[in-house]
């Protein structure tokens, strides 16, 4: 994603509130419309060409071989290929097939033209052959690149303060139904980018104006190819009481043991990530077998489907939830274990973002707490997505607000009890996590104090 932040461009004013009454901030909020439109539906072009894959690939293709169903052993295959598919892209294209999801959700400049189609390629062969991670990644820097791109076309040599507000205006339009509303879209950028004040106000307006076009754009073409808006979505939430005592307990020892489970995650796939760096192509393969026997494994201990454990987990939240009676303890635990493991490898080797895993590992851990007395299911639901999206983003509000306005009404219910799971999360992966290396100061230059 692209954020403006502050500089001495000649072309604009250095003060962040004198440019925002300027002529040349109207212009950019008219550019910002403008580039919202292609730069929405470039992305619910790539959504679509995912969505038309994944099924391709796991029911059309075994069937077309002769096969009555697909094969337990089916994911195997796929995601050696898959493994392949993006070492290689990662390999010999430009642009190192994108962000590096082992390191967290960040915030970066706009992608160069050069630089798209390896990222692009990368995050389909991820997301189509069943990796562990999410497509937020992949678009925030096709909404960041196109935009960027656009107004390279249209004026040589750019202002770069122009160019970093349309490219955060093109990452805000990208991802404007994903999450299930443009403003949880627009706190996710906001929250990472750690902007504030007036400077905030600069890139949030045109960003705003980009989310809302990108939104009606999706439900536009939604509705027109009758193949929906990919926005993140529960239909079915049970009923929640009003929090108790013990659910405030609870709400503490759910923070707590998401942030262990995060801060492990995170450490695990960053060695491990060490390691494919040394021999990326065959380790590629290697992980991407490992996610394959994961899934395997889980389905065919439990008799539930590999899906469980492939893919990032946002289309498969709303039946979750709506079928969590069929699983038994026993096999939400391990779920549990194999999504999280496959979650971990993933990092380590392909290309994608990491919120939707970490909320469906959350939710199936709340769900799993919630078969233990005074812990009810949507409570637990909730609680567990924010605890896990908090340990694994480091954003806060955004992980309050993703387990809040995904259940509706209900969230509103179980807001204090996801307050206080993401607030103790937060502050025990603060406490776990070990301070940065710091950095050798410059000696100063002969001659100056």
């Amino acid at each position: 994603m692209a954020v403006a932040r502050g500089g001495s461009d000649p072309a604009f004013p250095r003060d962040p509130l004198t440019l925002l009454r300027s002529r040349s901030y109207l212009v950019l909020l008219l550019m910002s419309a403008l580039i919202g439109v292609p730069v929405s539906a470039a992305a619910f072009g790539f959504l679509a060409l995912v969505g038309e894959i994944q099924p391709l690939l796991y029911t059309d293709l075994p069937r077309s071989l002769g096969f009555d169903e697909t094969p337990g052993w089916w994911p195997l295959p796929l995601l050696g290929l898959g493994g392949l598919l993006v070492g290689l892209t990662i390999q010999h294209l430009p642009g190192n097939g994108g962000h590096e999801p082992s390191e967290g959700f960040k915030t970066t400049g706009p992608p160069t033209a050069a630089h798209l189609p390896g990222i692009l390629l990368a995050a389909l062969a991820t997301l189509c052959f069943g990796a562990v991670l999410g497509p937020e990644a992949p678009l925030l820097a096709l909404g960041a690149g196109l935009a960027a791109g656009a107004v390279r076309m249209v004026k040589r040599d750019p202002p770069q303060q122009a160019v970093a507000v349309l490219g955060a205006a093109g990452s805000f339009a990208a991802v404007s139904s994903l999450l299930g509303s443009p403003l949880l879209g627009a706190f996710l950028l906001m929250e990472a980018s750690g902007l504030a004040g007036p400077m905030m106000a600069l890139v949030l307006v045109p960003g705003l104006l980009a989310s809302g076009i990108g939104a009606l754009i999706f439900v536009g073409l939604g509705s027109w190819t009758g193949l929906g808006t990919y926005s993140l979505a529960l239909h079915n939430v049970p009923d929640a009481a009003d929090p108790t005592i013990t659910e405030f307990g609870w709400a503490l020892l759910i923070g707590v043991s998401a942030a262990v489970a995060g801060v492990g995650i995170r450490r695990l796939a960053t060695r491990l990530r060490t390691h494919v760096e040394k021999r990326r192509v065959p380790a590629t393969v290697v992980v991407g077998l490992i996610v394959a026997g994961l899934a395997v494994g889980y389905a065919e201990a439990t008799g539930k489907a590999a899906t469980d454990v492939l893919y990032s987990g946002e289309t498969a939240l709303d039946p979750f939830l709506t079928n969590s009676a069929a699983y038994s303890a026993a096999a939400l635990l391990l779920l549990l274990l194999c999504k999280g493991l496959a979650y971990t490898v993933s990092l380590s080797a392909f290309r994608g973002g990491p919120i939707f895993p970490a909320m469906f590992v959350g939710a199936a851990g709340g769900i799993l707490l919630s078969h233990l007395p005074g812990l009810s299911l949507t409570a637990g639901f909730a609680m567990g997505i924010g605890a896990m999206s908090a340990a694994m983003l480091k954003l806060p509000l955004v992980s309050v607000l993703l387990a809040t306005l995904l259940l509706g009404t209900q969230g509103i219910t179980v807001m204090p009890l996801v307050i206080v799971a993401v607030v103790a999360s937060f502050v025990t992966t603060a406490k776990l996590t070990p301070p940065p290396t710091p950095q050798p100061e410059a000696s100063p230059e002969r001659g100056q104090p």
